[in-house]
């Protein structure tokens, strides 16, 4: 016969949604399924046994036996409060049980199951496993674990050690599935080293929590001390007369408030926000807020114009005098102030509206921001600048919320706000190299503050309140227009900068670098003197660039080293100093450049091409080798999509037409074709250089040599049309640069000769030509 523990018994069972009822502790739980309930008033109060099953998927209203754990508590219920719909009820764990078969689920659950007694081996291990269990949590209770007293001192009493695990088991903050874990080992030695491990890991939570408490009251502390600290610093200012009262600062901002020439409406906001702080605490954070925002407010210039009185002849003898060149540029300046100048006269006031926006659009360098500051000059208005490049960030132009810390205003305010005045000319710098990401698209927030028939009401997200506009002359640069959108480009008028020629550099040098660069180094004329060959030497062999900021950094690099020589060899104040061509390659080091780049003798299979970038005019040379093959073509040299088809389209004609150039078909089909732009580190695009990929394939394939001295230009069809390419003007002052002699243009672009500069239509002869055969007549020997 089995022991009275190992007899089976048949025991009404309750699920229980989540948490385990340990044997010897209680709890009070709340029963509200039907099927609960009904077990609980089958069984009775404290006559009856009951078995509690916790459910593997808490959520679940109905179940079968697979959704509840095997191992469970057999439990006594001690008391009961029917509440109706659900009953509360006080239940002590016994001993474990596990299930060994469901009699029934309805009407309510009824199970057959076993106890399962502890299995405890006395030995040294155990004794050494209960000290350290009741150690660890004697130290968890004084660190803070909620405990009650007298279930404490019933733990630190003469408990069994089964009893001692569940007690402290059932006080720990871990998961239910933990808990069954605990539940179901029967071996009281591994279920201690569970709940010794489960302890562990909460005292170690625990500390951390501690600590987090300690430094949070510490800075606290600090800032309560802080606080005190700067209020008597406050009280014994002000009793020095070193500190504005609060008050003071409030009729200060009433006083502005009278002398503001705004609107009705702003000004009534306005006496809200000084009421509002009026009411706030000096310590109040968002009282510095206020105090800021009122601050810039205040600062704008509101109705506050500069006398701006446009003369064309002041206008145009500025120009003249602080620029160079750039002729067709200045003559549309000048016809800006004109028309500018009769709509102020027409309007009899002025506060005319302004006739455009413009764009200055060109190479680095070329005098698209000096020439902006001429105009402000001219005009005798206030120059701010904008720099955009890289600006991704909407807020940057209109303003950040006031809501958000360190919120401040866009772009363009902060410009007003610069220039004092309400129609200053604010140039809008790199508007090409504006981004657009997650925060939003600048380029669109300018949309408004560009369009004539919206900036007059112009509202920055930080102002919160609408601003005119209409009064500042807004000038944009950028370097090129492919990156502009569309939707802006719509509102500018693009006026176009081309790179300088040489005798341009030669007499902007003279006239305008020279003196800039000699006084920044604390030198004069009377001691430097630089003949105009030694200038033009610089220009030719040290630099090559569209605009003149590299030459202005080589004349600085000659200033400095004159400046030291004079210092070193104790030179007379008056005594001058010459450099001539030795003494420039000692400064300087070798030329960086050969008098031209052009090709030094007739090439086969290398042609000149002409490419232009953002950054002005460029030469491009052609290589074609040919290797033995299977007639394919390979292209190398970083070439973008565009320039590849280009030369697809190149070899397809010189097929097509290999009877007329004499190359036999089996040299096609036994010929492989490599084209090859040196500089292969920088990316390479266009159609226009199709002309010259096709005088270098039939150069190759009939081996007679390209003239050295022509440059040519233009897109090919695969009729051998030669079309229409743009640039004609940075590509020409490109090949004036290079040495190139003879350009050959689409027929279609002869039209844009008058745009070019006349030293270089002196300097190079043009040659139209409409189709290739006409232009490999002229650049082939």
């Amino acid at each position: 016969m089995a022991p009275p523990e190992q007899t089976p018994i048949v025991l009404p069972a309750i699920p229980i949604r989540e948490g385990v009822l340990f044997p010897g502790t209680e709890s009070v739980l709340t029963f509200g399924r039907a099927l609960s309930r009904r077990a609980i008033k089958a069984a009775g109060i404290g006559v009856k046994h009951v078995v509690l099953l916790t459910q593997k998927n808490p959520q679940k209203n109905s179940f079968t036996p697979a959704d509840l754990y095997q191992t469970g508590t057999l439990a006594v219920i001690e008391k009961t409060l029917d509440g109706g719909e659900s009953i509360n009820a006080l239940v002590r764990g016994i001993a474990r049980v596990q299930i060994v078969s469901f009699q029934q689920l309805q009407p309510h659950m009824m199970v057959t199951a076993l106890r399962l007694p502890d299995i405890e081996e006395k030995d040294a291990e155990l004794q050494a496993l209960v000290s350290h269990l009741q150690k660890e949590f004697r130290k968890a209770v004084h660190m803070g674990k909620p405990v009650e007293f007298l279930n404490f001192m019933k733990l630190m009493a003469g408990v069994t050690n089964g009893e001692l695990v569940d007690q402290i088991a059932s006080t720990l903050n871990i998961s239910t599935e933990q808990k069954q874990q605990i539940l179901q080992t029967v071996a009281v030695k591994e279920r201690m080293k569970l709940v010794i491990n489960h302890l562990a890991q909460e005292m170690r939570v625990m500390e951390i929590e501690k600590d987090v408490v300690h430094k949070t009251q510490a800075n606290f502390d600090k800032h309560m001390r802080e606080n005190v600290l700067r209020e008597r610093l406050r009280t014994i200012q002000k009793e020095l007369g070193e500190l504005e009262d609060e008050e003071e600062i409030v009729l200060d901002y009433e006083a502005k408030l009278k002398r503001l020439r705004a609107s009705k409406d702003i000004k009534v906001r306005l006496t809200k926000e000084i009421r509002r702080l009026r009411q706030m605490s000096p310590n109040n954070p968002e009282a510095g807020y206020v105090r800021t925002w009122l601050d810039t407010i205040f600062e704008l210039p509101w109705g506050k114009y500069s006398k701006s009185s446009p003369d064309l002849t002041k206008a145009e003898k500025i120009l003249n005098k602080q620029h160079y060149g750039l002729e067709k540029v200045k003559d549309r300046i000048l016809e800006y102030i004109a028309v500018l100048t009769l709509k102020q006269a027409a309007a009899k006031t002025k506060n005319a509206k302004l006739p455009t926006i413009l764009c200055f659009v060109g190479p680095p360098g070329v005098g698209k921001t000096s020439i902006g500051r001429s105009i402000a000059e001219s005009l005798g208005r206030k120059f701010v600048k904008a720099s955009l490049g890289g600006v991704r960030d909407e807020a940057e132009i209109r303003g950040h919320r006031r809501t958000y810390v360190g919120a401040l205003p866009g772009r363009i305010m902060s410009s007003i706000k610069q220039a004092n005045t309400s129609n200053p000319v604010i140039m809008l710098d790199e508007v090409d190299k504006l981004g657009a990401d997650f925060r939003g698209d600048p380029s669109a927030a300018l949309l408004e503050a560009l369009d004539p028939e919206q900036n007059n009401t112009f509202e920055d997200h930080y102002i919160d309140f609408p601003f005119d506009l209409s009064q500042v002359i807004f000038i944009t640069t950028a370097n090129t227009l492919d990156t502009i959108p569309p939707a802006l480009r719509d509102r500018l008028e693009v006026i176009r900068y081309s790179g300088y020629t040489q005798e341009e550099k030669f007499q902007i040098a003279k006239r305008h670098l020279l003196t800039k660069v000699l006084t920044a180094n604390g030198l004069s004329k009377c001691v430097l003197t630089l003949h105009d060959k030694i200038i033009q030497t610089i220009i030719s062999r040290y630099t090559r660039e569209a605009g003149v900021r590299e030459l202005e950094r080589t004349l600085s690099t000659v200033a400095r080293k004159v400046a030291r020589v004079r210092l070193a060899k104790n030179y007379a104040a008056s005594r001058s100093f010459t450099v001539t061509g030795k003494l420039l390659a000692e400064f300087l080091g070798p030329a960086e450049y050969d008098e031209t780049l052009a090709e030094l003798e007739d090439t086969i299979g290398v042609a000149t091409g002409l490419a232009w970038t953002s950054v002005g005019g460029d030469v491009l040379f052609i290589e074609v080798a040919l290797t033995p093959g299977k007639g394919t073509v390979q292209l190398t040299g970083k070439l973008g999509e565009v320039m590849k088809e280009s030369a697809q389209a190149a070899l397809t004609y010189v097929k097509a037409h290999a009877k007329d150039f004499k190359i036999s078909g089996k040299q096609l089909n036994t010929t492989n074709v490599h084209v090859h732009v040196p500089e292969g580190a920088v990316p390479k695009d266009g159609p226009s250089a199709g002309v010259t990929i096709a005088t270098a394939m039939v150069s190759a394939f009939t081996n007679k040599p390209i003239r050295k001295e022509v440059a040519m230009t233009g897109e090919i069809s695969l009729r051998g049309r030669v079309m229409r390419i743009g640039g004609l003007k940075e590509k020409s002052i490109a090949a004036h640069r290079a040495g190139c002699t003879k350009i050959l243009i689409p027929k279609d672009n002869e039209r844009d000769l008058v745009d070019i500069p006349q030293t270089v239509r002196d300097a190079i002869t043009f040659i139209p030509v409409a189709t290739i055969q006409e232009a490999l007549q002229h650049a082939l020997r």
